[in-house]
């Protein structure tokens, strides 16, 4: 048996494999909250974006834009707060020394990318380190992540069959918890989600399936999301929602009015994302959005939960 998330101190957190860390976000019932953040955006004072998202509330980090073939992490390192002054630490410390810093499990958004994919926009050309693939989660397994996120920034040609392949590739070559699916169109001309993309994804073996928050993509309502939800848990997996729309900057309201519904729907995690400001969200939302599913008592124990214990 394994502590609810919610309730866990860092060293039980940060000792959980992939199968403990699911466990222990199903037992804290949908009251899990994760922050995205940006990692190659100047810093505040030298704070990395992952400290200042833990000291809001987060239960679960989540790195974007990070090449894990280049691991930068701006504010991580002293002397190291813009892209020229940073540099690449190649002795796998990167990603836990910075768990050693924030005290929470830590995760990487990994991009399907379908050369083949029909666009809706421009396509956006990123990094072989950003891209999913064998060589990347390898990478990731060795870096040490708790878990790995498949999914899809905008404009990048991220498509719902290119993910099912890759969680099959994540399942057999990293130990973490796989996240799977999609906040948005990520630039392809397709349904951002659908039943039978998240059976493809079940199939797959998908630890964790995710979705857009209902409020945030044109046409996914509350009985959408709650089918999903229900097919998941039949299966045994798990759901997020995400707040990936740049709303992660919109109003206290509604991130309340939003953790609320997607709540009543029966997700595992809330996700706020980091498009409001180009690097995370306000950080008054996310404290919003962890007050709202789960209470001060709750919130603020996490805040205030000392990182050496």
């Amino acid at each position: 048996m394994v502590k609810r998330l919610i309730s866990a101190n860092t060293s039980e957190m940060l000792s959980m494999n992939g199968a403990e860390l699911k466990q222990s976000i199903k037992a804290s019932e949908g009251r899990v909250v994760l922050s995205e953040n940006v990692v190659v955006h100047e810093p505040l004072d030298g704070i990395t974006t992952s400290e200042i998202a833990a000291a809001f509330g987060a239960d679960l980090i989540l790195l974007n834009a990070l090449d894990v073939l280049n691991p930068l992490i701006l504010g991580l390192y002293n002397g190291e707060e813009t892209m020229a002054t940073a540099k690449a630490h190649h002795d796998g410390k990167t990603i836990h020394d910075l768990q050693k810093l924030v005290g929470r499990p830590i995760g990487v958004n990994l991009e399907p990318v379908d050369s083949d994919a029909k666009m809706a926009e421009d396509r956006l050309v990123i990094p072989e380190g950003r891209m999913a693939s064998e060589k990347t989660l390898r990478e990731v397994e060795k870096l040490g992540f708790n878990f790995v996120v498949l999914t899809g920034n905008p404009g990048t040609g991220v498509t719902n069959k290119q993910i099912a392949a890759n969680i099959k590739v994540a399942k057999d070559v990293f130990s973490g918890l796989v996240i799977a699916g999609k906040m948005h169109g990520a630039g392809v001309d397709e349904a951002v989600v659908s039943p039978e993309a998240v059976e493809t994804f079940l199939d797959a073996g998908a630890d964790v399936i995710l979705v857009p928050a209902v409020g945030t993509v044109p046409g996914f309502d509350d009985t959408e999301l709650k089918e999903i939800v229900k097919l998941a848990h039949s299966r045994g997996a798990l759901v997020m929602s995400t707040i990936g729309t740049s709303q992660e900057g919109s109003g206290s309201s509604f991130i309340q009015n939003i953790a609320i519904r997607n709540k009543v729907a029966g997700v595992d995690i809330q996700h706020i994302g980091d498009a409001a400001w180009g690097i995370q969200s306000p950080f008054e939302n996310i404290y919003a959005l962890s007050k709202a599913i789960r209470g001060e008592r709750h919130a603020i124990a996490r805040m205030a939960r000392s990182i050496n214990r």
